[in-house]
């Protein structure tokens, strides 16, 4: 799901485009599958994973989706959605269902089903934005725009659930928000046409609807987590079960399932580069498991975070998305911002 990364879901596929160790926290007791004690080696062949598998991950999501098929005149490129989601969440649910049958066996589940319907379809849309705005920014902006999800996650938190955070993490976000701020300043006034990049692109406001939608996946997991103590692997499962029928029925009805068989049969290579980036998100979110159940979620965020760092710098190098040194240092307050928010801006439990 959670670069994917996605979040809370795959394991962030709260995205994943990620899944990151917002879902792997709830499985923290779980035994871990490398099994011993926390060793430098362990870490490294960890963190090695967590880089390897998402630096793929992110190469073959340019690739897909930017990426130009055929010869000459006749090149065609990747628009299908849609179908590039819909094998994201298939490959979701088999891994969530798989770590269910080693690591937990059967859990018992409470939770109705309209929650995880309703859950699915923001969890959904945060997907199909994330990876449909890709079609109109570049892989950096991407990545970097998804590196704030916090944000809308805490804004909720503070508007629906009354949570209260410390002023450290108020302070991480100022930095981060400036970042972002300094790096999309210059996007914008570095190009010759102005009538052509409005304030906020297509690209842009698909990204600010993704995190939008995964602040409101977020508040629906807690709710599950607090009335129903639906497991972590329950939630990836059900959650994707039921956005593989949602995306079913998209597929039929807009008429894409068609078209993307008949573009797959002329370019098959798409439906390796398509099953490989599933794949590679969730063998990612193994290791990422591996890593919160051994050394923490500090850990893991920190690795996390810096692995995002290098996944801009390989797009910037393999595929030419070039930077300018404004960005640079936008993107470099951003990720200074989330690592300090992994040290200082966390909620510190009150002592009786």
């Amino acid at each position: 799901m959670s670069d994917v990364e996605a979040h809370q879901l795959a394991p962030s596929a709260k995205a994943q485009d990620e899944v990151e160790k917002d879902h792997i926290q709830e499985t923290c007791n779980t035994p871990s599958i490398m099994g011993g004690e926390p060793s430098t080696k362990k870490l490294l062949i960890c963190s090695g994973g967590i880089f390897f598998c998402y630096f793929y991950y992110g190469i073959l999501q340019e690739k897909i989706t930017k990426g130009k098929y055929g010869e000459g005149d006749k090149q065609e490129k990747f628009h299908f959605t849609l179908s590039l989601v819909f094998v994201q969440c298939v490959i979701n649910a088999i891994y969530a269902k798989l770590a269910m049958l080693i690591f937990s066996g059967k859990e018992k589940d409470t939770t109705p089903s309209s929650l995880y319907a309703i859950c699915s379809l923001t969890y959904l849309g945060a997907m199909l934005a994330s990876n449909h705005a890709l079609l109109h920014v570049t892989y950096p902006t991407q990545v970097l725009g998804k590196s704030i999800k916090p944000i809308p996650v805490m804004i909720l938190g503070v508007v629906f659930a009354r949570k209260r955070y410390p002023i450290a993490k108020y302070l991480c976000v100022l930095l981060i928000v400036s970042g972002v701020a300094m790096f999309m300043y210059k996007d914008k006034h570095a190009a010759k046409k102005e009538e052509d990049h409005p304030l906020i692109g297509t690209g842009e406001f698909l990204l600010l609807l993704s995190l939008t939608l995964d602040g409101l996946t977020g508040a629906s997991q807690d709710r599950m987590k607090s009335f129903h103590q639906t497991s972590a692997n329950n939630m990836m499962l059900f959650i994707n079960v039921f956005s593989v029928i949602w995306l079913a029925i998209g597929l039929v009805l807009t008429g894409e399932v068609f078209e993307f068989l008949g573009f797959a049969s002329r370019y098959p290579i798409v439906l390796f580069n398509m099953v490989s980036f599933s794949l590679a998100s969730a063998l990612g979110q193994m290791f990422i498991f591996i890593t919160v159940t051994s050394f923490g979620p500090l850990t893991c965020s920190i690795v996390t975070t810096t692995r995002k760092f290098f996944t801009i710098l390989a797009s910037v190098i393999i595929f030419q998305n070039p930077m300018s040194l404004q960005q640079w240092a936008g993107t470099s307050l951003v990720f200074v911002g989330l690592g300090l928010d992994s040290v200082y801006g966390k909620e510190r439990k009150k002592t009786k």
